[in-house]
C-alpha cells in the first residue's frame, strides 16, 4: 500500500495532538459531490461534511461545514455570522483565499483563520469526515475534537 502523504491539515492536527485518521478515496473529477465521497468510503452521507466558504455583508469571510447531502441556508448562515446577508464565494476566489481547491477544501489550515460554523448535526456522530485539504483524502475525526480545534461553533445552517 502506498504511503499516504500528510497534508498541511493533518500536520496541524498532529502538532495539536488531536486524534484522527487519514482515509483515501477514489477521485472522480466529474463528480466532486460529497455523495461520491460517502459512497467511495462506504459511509453514511450524513457523516461526510463539506466545507463551504461564504462572504457576509459587513461580516467578511466565514466558513460553514455541513452534511454532504444538504444545502447551506444563506439566511441562517448570515445570521450566525452576524451578517445581514451572505453568499457563497465565487469558485475562482477559493484557492487564493483559502489555499484549497474545490473538492479539497478543508476547515483546517486555511491561509487565514476565518470564523467557522459546523452544522449542529455533527455532534450526533461518533466520527465525521472532512476534506484533508486535497481531493482523494478525507480526515476521519471526532466532531467535538474538530470543532474545538477549529474554534468553531455549531448552529442550524441547512435548508430544511
Amino acid at each position: 500500500m502506498a504511503k499516504i502523504q500528510k497534508t498541511n491539515a493533518a500536520r496541524l492536527l498532529d502538532r495539536a495532538k488531536v486524534q484522527y485518521s487519514l482515509v483515501p478515496y477514489e477521485v472522480d473529477e466529474n463528480d466532486l459531490a460529497a455523495q461520491h465521497v460517502a459512497d467511495s468510503l462506504g459511509e453514511d452521507i450524513n457523516t461526510v461534511f463539506k466545507t463551504l466558504v461564504l462572504h457576509g455583508e459587513r461580516a467578511g469571510y466565514f466558513v460553514c461545514v455541513i452534511p454532504g447531502n444538504h444545502e447551506v441556508d444563506l439566511k441562517k448562515a448570515a445570521t450566525v455570522a452576524g451578517a445581514k446577508k451572505a453568499d457563497l464565494i465565487p469558485m475562482k476566489d477559493l484557492l487564493p483565499l483559502t489555499g484549497y481547491i474545490r473538492g479539497g477544501c478543508s476547515p483546517i489550515g486555511m491561509k487565514k483563520p476565518f470564523p467557522t460554523f459546523f452544522h449542529e448535526s455533527a455532534l450526533e456522530h461518533e466520527k465525521i469526515y472532512v476534506s484533508a485539504g486535497v481531493r482523494g483524502l478525507q480526515i476521519e475525526i471526532a466532531p467535538a475534537d474538530l470543532i474545538k480545534f477549529t474554534g468553531a461553533s455549531t448552529a442550524d445552517l441547512v435548508k430544511q
